[in-house]
């Protein structure tokens, strides 16, 4: 899927996080959702890769990365933490400052490195999110029966990971084939590597800790920041036919947040990047070479 990239595992001394990086020109870091690997960012790579020094990494927890044991507070799974592990990772391969995007957890985790890590991140793009403490704070009837997923993950383990466990595979196509689209976004090798992901009990266990962390550390975290603002330019694109757009006006509460905001919603459903790859491609491109060297 990644034709002309190499394979890392990089220790972060926390986790061992395992990517790919090709291309020439400025580093740019791609981060996945959940319940996703680095894989779904292979029809965006390549093009980026003409213009960009891409890397993308699989977080904790998910896909070939390792998943460190958990603890009460579920701070190993905070954003925080795996802000920790891709700054860590950047550096290691010889990356100071970054470009930056992020699709659903990865969004989240990227919205918390350039919070906590403001000299490292140049630019930030976020695909297909709002802000999380602002997502919850919102929450109506219509949003929760939307993101069910998000309250039902949150639950004090073992239950969720016990009732995902039961047929892995069934919950994944529940929770990815929902949309308008269905599963047809996704690519047969792909979809292979996010189902055999999931289907080892670590890796649900460690994206059940992920939500954990989001509905109580995570947003603690953004209590404690005050009203710091992200620095660097944002650029927020969202799915039109997504939750997001029918629950949120996502373009304000990124302006919560950050100080230079812009966006708009795309004619797909969640999973912009395999839906609509080239024009994430060529948004993504716009707004990353506004900020590089030609």
């Amino acid at each position: 899927m990644f034709e002309g990239f190499e394979a890392f595992d990089i220790d972060t001394g926390d986790a061992v996080i395992h990517g790919v990086t090709g291309g020439q020109g400025p580093p740019l870091l791609l981060l996945h959702g959940y319940p996703q690997t680095h894989a779904m960012w292979h029809k965006v790579a390549p093009s980026l890769a003409a213009r960009f020094r891409v890397v993308a990494a699989d977080l904790r927890g998910y896909g070939r990365s390792s998943k460190p044991p958990s603890v009460p507070d579920h701070a190993t799974y905070s954003k925080r933490a795996m802000a920790a592990d891709m700054a860590t990772v950047m550096r290691a391969l010889g990356h100071e400052r970054f470009l930056l995007a992020g699709h659903d957890r990865g969004a989240r985790v990227a919205h918390r490195l350039a919070l906590d890590h403001p000299e490292r991140v140049e630019r930030l793009a976020v695909l297909d999110i709002a802000p999380t403490r602002e997502m919850y704070a919102g929450t109506t009837e219509g949003f929760a029966r939307a993101y069910w997923h998000w309250f039902m993950l949150i639950q004090p383990a073992p239950l969720p990971e016990r009732m995902i466990a039961a047929d892995p595979e069934a919950f994944w196509r529940k929770k990815c084939g929902s949309g308008p689209a269905g599963l047809t976004v996704f690519a047969a090798e792909a979809l292979e590597d996010y189902l055999a992901a999931f289907r080892d009990p670590a890796t649900i266990h460690a994206s059940c800790e992920d939500y954990r962390a989001a509905a109580g550390l995570d947003i603690a975290h953004d209590d404690a920041d005050g009203g710091l603002k992200l620095s660097c330019p944002l650029l927020a694109l969202w799915a039109e036919k997504g939750a997001i757009a029918a629950h949120f006006d996502c373009l304000a509460l990124w302006r919560l947040r950050a100080e230079d905001v812009r966006g708009e919603a795309l004619p797909g459903g969640h999973y912009l990047a395999e839906e609509l790859p080239e024009l994430v491609a060529d948004r993504l491109m716009q707004f990353f070479s506004e900020g590089s060297p030609a």
